[in-house]
């Protein structure tokens, strides 16, 4: 259970149209990242397939069953948004067995299902506070056990984690993941951040201005970009280009290189340029050089290396490493 099946669907807002004719195939059990730059249409296409918007055309099926016209309630979904929504009055328990209650189950079944919920959460040590008294990581594993307990056909996650700081957001990716492994549910993810699309995701959709730009594997799309725009976003930091007569020695319009793949010399290279900042960070080393053509490059180097501020540096990269991207900015080989 928990495919979904999207045949050309399209979402419009009065005359403007923000999802033109889109398909998509998301498997049982895969974990699914929308991902995207702002106003790319993510949140909007997890809104389409949640029920919570219409589609102007198309349909939507959920376990190959039409669901187009279905109400959000029936669809047999769960939906975690960014903001928690938690109920500051009622205990974790009460707020995670909310849903069961509304669904009018017995109160036995309800305190089953809730402490599986937080047991698999690590939240079984604070099931008696109140959100007041929870980190925000406990706040939003308290959010997402309220969607456990409902045993949904798939979850749809909306940037869940973009309200917490940076070390929580390394730790919910992590039990998030391995939440999926544990429970092997279809979930649906939106995210601006790239990191966590490719630290989490069995399947990446690339979405520009409501187009689908690539779907694939972390590491297909990071190894075979299609374009210039799924090169420039997936990888961190990101790819590096080149125009005109150093793209044209390649056969190209433009070239591109990832930070990690330039090799950098004081004495020799395809590319002379001089480091403006020098970034020393133990085991990496990243290098912002400004080529003699006025381009900036990246560089991701050893952490050893022995570059500061005003050093000439020439920069070079395998043939392999160099991508390739004709004119409409589409991949070349």
């Amino acid at each position: 259970m928990g495919s979904i099946t999207l045949e050309n669907v399209t979402k419009s807002f009065g005359d403007v149209e923000v999802i033109p004719p889109l398909n998509l195939e998301i498997n049982e059990g895969e974990f699914v990242v929308f991902v995207g730059p702002s106003g790319c249409g993510k949140s909007t296409l997890l809104r389409l397939i949640a029920g919570l918007e219409d589609v102007s055309s198309g349909s939507i099926a959920i376990d190959r069953e039409d669901a187009t016209s279905i109400r959000p309630a029936r669809r047999g979904l769960a939906m975690v948004f960014q903001s928690y929504a938690l109920y500051p009055h009622m205990s974790v328990r009460k707020n995670i067995a909310f849903p069961l209650k509304m669904a009018g189950l017995e109160q036995a079944d309800i305190d089953k299902k809730v402490d599986a919920a937080a047991n698999i959460l690590n939240l079984s040590d604070y099931i008696d506070r109140k959100p007041g008294q929870l980190s925000g990581g406990q706040r939003q594993r308290v959010a997402i056990g309220r969607a456990i307990v409902r045993e949904p056909k798939a979850f749809l996650f909306d940037e869940p984690l973009s309200n917490l700081d940076a070390a929580l957001r390394v730790n919910m990716r992590l039990e998030i993941s391995e939440l999926h492994q544990d429970l092997k549910t279809t979930m649906v993810y939106v995210t601006h951040d790239q990191v966590e699309a490719m630290t989490m995701a069995d399947k990446i959709v690339v979405l520009r201005a409501g187009v689908i730009e690539q779907v694939g594997s972390p590491l297909e799309l990071y190894r075979k970009p299609a374009n210039k725009f799924v090169a420039g976003f997936i990888g961190s930091p990101n790819m590096n280009f080149l125009s005109g007569e150093a793209a044209q020695k390649h056969g190209a319009h433009t070239i591109g290189v990832r930070p990690e793949h330039l090799a950098c010399s004081r004495e020799s290279g395809m590319w002379k340029g001089t480091v403006g900042v020098a970034e020393h960070l133990g085991s990496d080393t990243f290098l912002y050089v400004t080529l003699n053509d006025g381009s900036n490059f990246t560089v991701r180097s050893d952490g050893n290396v022995d570059l500061n501020h005003g050093d000439t540096v020439y920069l070079s990269a395998e043939p392999e490493n160099i991508y390739r991207f004709d004119e409409n900015e589409q991949a070349i080989g």
